[in-house]
């Protein structure tokens, strides 16, 4: 038996021609096959999937409470200090639970479009028995996705270049005013890849740690470029868990004269509750990740610097 579902538009990306040429159209999908969540697909098109109902972690209905996908994230909060859990049955895919999440938030979560090389590098970073080589190149090669398509969601203006031939080449360029922010102390693993794509942009420090006695978020340091308030914002924190610390960062960010419209921030996991809580607190704020899930891999800051 099969119950159908009707998926939402995919969120846009400045890429989605690209991924929307390998993208199968609604006809060419049978019962069965893979659904994979794209950042960037065709907005015209309401695509019709069939699920099998036996598989449960993509075929609940579509009419479901919202809350349903956010309900479990709490397991993420009691395994905060040692990582993931082990005794969490992962499902194969964010498809459903992205998909859910996104209905709840909308256009300001992220995700970028699921493949065979994302998945393998979640993989490797999710696993205890992994080298800390591994799981470094691993994590810098999902960085730099993360980064590439951060850059997709900045303003860019069309110009002309004269190619060496002498013809003319009608292209695009960023538009100038843009910076990253990195939450200290996991969040400057993902200064690198922004670099390596944009070499001469500025980037400022938040060092927030949560306070011994009240357990919450406080800030110790902040520096930012002085025309921050004129900027676009990439905010970067690998890990979101309860949200608290970006919360945090943004309240800093929003002193110092930035908008949370002009804010994207970048992460490479989040739990629903951790996307649903940032977006709650600043609806505007545009957040990209690679994967929804309720368990955040929260050893990635010490195990990424060797301090595990």
């Amino acid at each position: 038996m099969a119950t159908e579902l009707q998926c939402p538009d995919s969120m846009p990306c400045h890429n989605q021609q690209v991924n929307s040429a390998s993208t199968p159209s609604p006809e060419q999908l049978r019962p069965g096959d893979p659904i994979l969540d794209h950042a960037g697909g065709n907005r015209a098109s309401r695509a019709k999937v069939t699920l099998l109902t036996g598989h449960t972690h993509c075929s609940l209905p579509a009419e479901l409470d919202a809350g349903a996908c956010v309900g479990s994230s709490l397991n993420s909060e009691s395994n905060s200090g040692s990582g993931d859990s082990s005794s969490y049955d992962a499902p194969a895919g964010n498809s459903f639970l992205g998909d859910c999440l996104s209905r709840q938030i909308g256009a300001q979560l992220k995700l970028l479009p699921m493949n065979d090389q994302i998945r393998e590098l979640q993989t490797i970073i999710r696993d205890k028995t992994a080298s800390r080589g591994d799981f470094m190149f691993s994590a810098d090669r999902l960085i730099r996705l993360v980064v590439e398509e951060g850059l997709n969601q900045l303003p860019y203006k069309e110009c002309m270049v004269t190619t060496p031939t002498g013809y003319k080449y009608e292209g695009v360029k960023f538009e100038k005013g843009n910076c990253g922010v990195s939450i200290m102390r996991s969040g400057e693993a993902m200064e690198q890849g922004l670099r390596d794509c944009c070499r001469s942009i500025r980037i400022g420090k938040i060092l927030i740690q949560s306070d011994e006695e009240t357990q919450r978020a406080k800030v110790y340091y902040a520096k930012f470029p002085p025309d921050i308030y004129r900027r676009k914002v990439l905010l970067m924190y690998p890990i979101l868990s309860t949200g608290n610390t970006v919360i945090e960062a943004v309240k800093v960010l929003i002193e110092h004269g930035v908008q949370p419209s002009v804010i994207i921030l970048l992460s490479l996991f989040s739990t629903p509750h951790g996307a649903k809580s940032i977006i709650q607190e600043f609806p505007e704020i545009t957040i990209l990740t690679t994967e929804v899930h309720p368990v955040a891999p929260t050893h990635f800051g010490q195990k990424y610097f060797g301090t595990d």
